[in-house]
């Protein structure tokens, strides 16, 4: 499917106002917790019993793993479902059945559902639990034998920790969401190994020894097999560029193997050489890269990432962060590969003020152009007017922003807070 297909419009007269109501939702904030989600979880009958459940938590690689599941899977033929998050332009692509992103009439339908079973609960359903529901739905409705789940944000207390997966995977573990989760790597792993279930396989990434120890223990008193995928996959191509995507596929062979789902050679080489997922080192034209790198590991790797594909060529960033980011960790990443910075305002309420952004980047690199535009368009105007490659970062809400307005629809991005 190409990218300009995906993200055409489908409107229905019903699909904005519901959207608009589960948007309204996000004031009740991010509750962590699975109690109100098992109540919802049981009120709708979710999920499928019939269902295969791959439940993946982590910092970085969870989205390219997940993807990469769901593609080899639906390369061997099973009807599979895809549970994302966060979007990049249209929440319908958190919703995946079978490669196709839900259609807004079901979304419509669904939400309409759930807002009458919900209406006089004393606890309101959050967001997330509301859209971790729709998404079970849905494949259920379209019979899905293979379900991918990515958690929201941590795992022991994500809505999505409410389901019995098969499997579950844990990808690389670095901080982030500190504020949520933990002010050490060894809290974060903590959580992210929640999702670890009695004498359920369990598949790792290769972890620094503090995460590997959490993990490792939280394993052994489930008495959970545990594989950790130390190889990476390198048997035939993968669509998505860098080193940590070979790591990356390795780890979703381990999955579906410890999972016991059925994929041969032929499968995992067909669903890798076609997988997608956008804003990981997206590739727009020969010059402008795009991906969402959003902590300082992510930025590390994108680093490396850059230097594999452009060498000693520097770039030419457009760079947007959200303020709870550890802004100083990422531009420490950043920097070798930097040549200009340009920062431009963003649609995102938690965006993290330009004129801020000049003030950290300027005091410690005052070698490197910095400075800040009124718009991303603005922004991309100016980078396009040097021959320099041009990479376009920051955040997963700022790259949607940027593919809007690189597709000719800078309207059409359905802004989200989670």
């Amino acid at each position: 499917m190409k990218v300009r297909e995906a993200f055409a419009p489908r409107v229905v007269p019903s699909y904005s106002e519901a959207l608009a109501w589960l948007y309204g939702t996000q004031r009740f904030g991010i509750k962590l917790g699975l109690d109100n989600i098992r109540l919802l979880l049981a009120e709708l009958r979710l999920p499928d019993k019939t269902q295969r459940i791959v439940h993946v938590a982590g910092t970085n690689g969870k989205g390219s793993v997940c993807a990469m599941i769901d593609a080899i899977c639906c390369a061997a033929g099973y009807r599979t479902g895809l549970f994302t998050s966060p979007h990049l332009i249209s929440f319908r692509e958190r919703i995946q059945a079978n490669g196709e992103m839900i259609a807004a009439a079901d979304v419509a339908t669904g939400l309409i559902d759930i807002r009458r079973r919900v209406a006089n609960w004393e606890t309101h359903p959050t967001f997330f639990e509301i859209t971790t529901a729709l998404a079970l739905g849905h494949f259920a409705e379209r019979e899905c034998e293979i379900v991918v789940l990515e958690t929201g944000m941590g795992g022991r207390l994500d809505a999505t920790n409410a389901v019995q997966p098969v499997v579950s995977v844990i990808t690389p573990v670095a901080l982030d969401h500190q504020q949520w989760l933990g002010q050490t790597i060894g809290e974060i792993a903590g959580e992210k190994a929640g999702i670890i279930k009695p004498e359920t396989p369990v598949v790792s990434a290769p972890q620094p020894l503090e995460v590997e120890n959490v993990i490792r223990a939280k394993a052994g008193v489930c008495n959970a097999p545990l594989r950790i995928a130390m190889e990476r996959y390198g048997r035939s191509p993968i669509a998505l560029p860098g080193r940590h995507q070979q790591a990356n596929a390795a780890i979703a062979i381990a999955a579906l193997k410890a999972a016991k789902i059925q994929v041969d050679d032929s499968a995992i080489a067909a669903g890798l050489a076609e997988v997608k997922w956008l804003a990981r080192f997206q590739r727009w034209d020969e010059r402008t890269i795009i991906d969402g790198a959003h902590n300082p590991a992510g930025a590390r790797v994108l680093a490396e990432t850059w230097r594999g594909n452009f060498r000693a060529s520097k770039a030419t960033i457009i760079l947007a962060l959200l303020q709870d980011k550890d802004l100083i960790g990422i531009w420490s990443a950043l920097k070798p590969i930097a040549r200009r910075v340009i920062l431009p305002h963003i649609r995102s309420e938690r965006a993290l003020s330009p004129a801020e952004l000049q003030t950290v980047i300027g005091r410690s690199s005052p070698e490197i152009s910095c400075s800040v535009s009124r718009t991303f368009a603005a922004a991309l105007d100016e980078a396009r007017a040097e021959a320099a490659p041009l990479l376009i970062t920051g955040s997963l809400h700022f790259a949607g922003e940027a593919l809007a307005h690189l597709l000719g629809d800078p309207g059409g991005l359905e802004d989200c807070l989670q």
